[in-house]
């Protein structure tokens, strides 16, 4: 078995110095990655600016990106020869209009950023997949959560999706641990409560298996 995984931030530049970005810090992707491959799958996991080590595992390959172009760039090169995807990077929605050449200076009260969209990543591949793949996503959200879930698991062509909730201690970015909800499309929900994210991994890879298993 083949499993795409994309993890950890995207960073958008604004000039050589400074950046968009988010908290992420791929601590999930990557405990992912190594769940799988506990279970015989090669992995090619493509990881934004993360502080963690390349997982030393031969069965999985890192690939490390910046920007959300170069994440799907890396992605779309492997998407079509993997069996299962999992979506768990925290991409960034959008990138500067325009990247400075040279650090950009301070002058003025105010500084005004025009942001264009990035490319949606899982709802791009998402259209490609095909009926035998199978596509896992991740949604962090704070308000309507359930409701942002489910939108996001129709929307780019999933099979699961694994809801996080900022309102729950210990879930999320920059934690050891997280507490999930796994919802697919037929309204069936599966709650992990919070464990290390090591402990969610091998739950949501085994949740993952079963469930393809069923579909294949």
């Amino acid at each position: 078995m083949r499993v795409l995984i994309t993890a950890g931030p995207t960073y958008e530049p604004l000039d050589p110095v400074r950046f968009l970005g988010n908290r992420s810090t791929g601590k999930m992707g990557y405990a992912l990655a190594e769940a799988f491959a506990a279970e015989g799958a090669r992995v090619t996991l493509v990881s934004g600016p993360s502080q963690l080590p390349n997982p030393a595992i031969s069965l999985i390959e890192t690939v490390r990106v910046e920007t959300a172009a170069e994440m799907f760039a890396a992605a779309s090169m492997v998407a079509a020869e993997a069996d299962v995807w999992v979506f768990a990077a925290a991409v960034a929605d959008y990138r500067p209009a325009q990247v400075a050449a040279e650090k950009i200076k301070k002058s003025g009260e105010t500084l005004t950023l025009e942001l264009v969209k990035n490319v949606d990543i899982a709802a791009t591949l998402g259209q490609q997949k095909r009926a035998e793949q199978f596509a896992v996503g991740f949604a962090l959200e704070t308000t309507n959560e359930l409701a942002h879930a489910q939108d996001k698991l129709r929307r780019k062509n999933f099979d699961l999706v694994v809801l996080n909730s900022l309102r729950d201690a210990g879930a999320g970015f920059g934690h050891d641990t997280n507490k999930v909800t796994v919802l697919d499309a037929r309204g069936q929900v599966v709650n992990f409560e919070l464990q290390s994210k090591a402990d969610v991994a091998r739950g949501l890879v085994s949740l993952i298996l079963a469930r393809r298993a069923v579909t294949s």
